[in-house]
This record gives structure tokens, sequence and C-alpha cells, in this order.
């Protein structure tokens, strides 16, 4: 007999002034719901929570998915979650070799994986004082890590990019029809409908909104490029600076390059956060946004990716050999 019933209405789980316990990043806080509020019968209700002992700009729209009861069982498990990330702190001290797994070693960090493969080869030379070596190794390791979830497909994308261009000698078709600052303000446009002008998620989505352009004019031409794409880098900012057709109004590689280099560069964030001051609690609030960046980014693919590499010609790969 056919089920007649139609679909599951979400339905209220918390209440107003109810004391909950609240997900922010990999840790329960206590907190108190606010407002609740549903956009309409079909959609999941969103509470808006205040964390206790935080200012108020520290306010948060969530769903059920983030909350927690505020009994015995959910405090221990609050409890048990603070020791466990106490203790991988600490083990973050110790200096650990480690690889990305299912993607090639090199193409994260394009232009210093080649560079530090070149170093390999030729050997390290004079050794420094291995004491101040080991205190430069834990200090570095014991600053908060940033670890992005990179969407299956998108890693897909780019180790198909990376095989295009180290393997196959193509290049990603430049100036890119939809460049990082393009994607970057289309993402901005989209998201902050879904959050309230003043609030501390607005303006945190605004700080990575610009944080995210300036990092990635200054790591371009550093970190981005494989050397195959040198060449190509230098003919574009002659192209650029001179202005004229296509390239007219680009005037830095957030209007030129797209979004194979963007994520090049969030795969290699966690490298750059560890070279700043960057405390625990912001290190979790960018991973939750460069998450739903990478998720909206994964279902906008076909937007924003280029479907064809252009091979290049005789006259570049010789500049590029003889560079």
């Amino acid at each position: 007999m056919a089920n007649r019933r139609g679909p599951t209405q979400p339905r209220q789980a918390y209440e107003k002034d109810e004391k909950v316990l609240c997900f922010h990043g990999e840790l329960l806080y206590e907190a108190k719901i606010l407002e609740v509020k549903q956009d309409s019968p079909s959609e999941p209700f969103s509470y808006r929570i205040h964390y206790k002992g935080w200012k108020g700009t520290w306010d948060d729209w969530v769903e059920d998915d983030r909350l927690r009861k505020y009994n015995d069982e959910n405090r221990e498990t609050e409890k048990a979650l603070k020791r466990q990330y106490l203790e991988s702190t600490q083990k973050a001290a110790k200096p650990t070799a480690t690889k990305r797994k299912g993607l090639p070693s090199d193409f994260g960090s394009a232009r210093g994986s080649e560079e530090r493969a070149s170093a390999s080869a030729t050997g390290r030379g004079q050794k420094r004082g291995r004491n101040a070596e080991i205190d430069e190794e834990e200090s570095f390791h014991a600053r908060p890590m940033i670890k992005i979830p990179i969407p299956d497909y998108i890693k897909s994308l780019l180790v198909d990019d990376w095989e295009e261009v180290t393997k196959n000698l193509r290049l990603v078709p430049l100036p890119a029809a939809k460049p990082v600052n393009m994607i970057i303000d289309e993402y901005f446009e989209e998201e902050k409908e879904k959050r309230f002008p003043g609030s501390a998620e607005f303006d945190l989505l605004e700080e990575v909104r610009s944080g995210l352009k300036e990092y990635f004019d200054v790591a371009l031409g550093r970190m981005l490029l494989y050397r195959f794409e040198r060449q190509q880098y230098l003919e574009a900012r002659r192209k650029w600076t001179e202005g004229k057709g296509e390239w007219k109004g680009r005037i830095c590689v957030g209007d030129v390059y797209g979004a194979e280099h963007l994520c090049r560069m969030i795969v290699s964030l966690p490298e750059m956060i560890a070279q700043t001051n960057m405390d625990g609690q912001s290190v979790n609030r960018l991973r939750e946004e460069m998450t739903k960046f990478l998720q909206w980014l994964g279902r906008n693919t076909r937007a924003y990716f280029t479907a064809d590499y252009e091979p290049a010609d005789k006259d570049y790969t010789e500049k590029t050999r003889a560079n």
C-alpha cells in the first residue's frame, strides 16, 4: 500500500531562552537561545545564540545540527572534546612529516615544491645550530593549525590541473573569463543574503572577502605557479600593464587568474596561516568560512573552472627551457 504521508516537516528542537551547548569549530560552548525563526514550513529552524561569557558581537545564527541539549551527558562530551583538543595541540608541537592524501605532493604550493626538490638534490649547505633549529620547529608547530576539508570533486580538478600543466605542458587560458576577484565577489553577494548586516558573521564574511583577495595577490607569483607557467605570468604582467583589448581594466593578478589558481592557494592556506599570529578561535572561524566557500565553489565548478587548457607554442616552450 502506498505511503500517503507528505514529506516530513522540520521540527523545532529548541526553545527561546533555552540553555544549550553549541559547536563552534571542534569544541562545544555553553550558550543561550535568543531567537527562533523558520523562513518557510519546509525550511529548517534557525536559532540565534549567545555564547556565555562572550560579547554580543559573537552572537550567531545556527541550525540544530550545531546544537546539543544542556544535560549531563553532553556536558561530559564538552569536557572530553576540550581534553582531546588540548592533547592534540600538545602533539602538534612535535614536528611531524605530513602529506596530502590522494593529491600530488607538489601541487599545493607549486613554486615552493619545485624549489624544495631542487634544494634536496643540491644539498642543504651549512648546517645551522641544532638547538636553534629545534626551537624554531617547535614554535612553528605549536601555532594553531587550520585543516580545510577539500571537496572530492575539487581535489579531482586540482589533480587534473597539475597533470595538464606539469605533464601535458598545457596552460590555463588567460585572462580568465571569471577571475578570482569576480568569483569571491559573487560568493559574497550570494552569502551575505543569509547574514544580518552589522552582525559578527557579516563582518567576518567581509574580512574573508578582502583577506582572500590580498592573500591571492601576494601568493600568486611567489608560490602558486608551476615552473612551466612562469613565462606566461611574465607575459600576462606586460599585457595587463598595457591594458589593451581584453586586458583593459585588469590591474592585478586577481583580475587575471581564475578558479584553478584560487584553489591552489586554498590548499596552501594551512602553510600560510601557520606563518601568522592568528589565534585558535580565529583559525576555527576561518576554517568554517572556507568550508562554506569551497562547498559553494564545488556546486559551481562548471561556471568557474576552465574546460580547455591551451597548448603552448614552440616559442613559449623554448623560452621556458631557456629560463
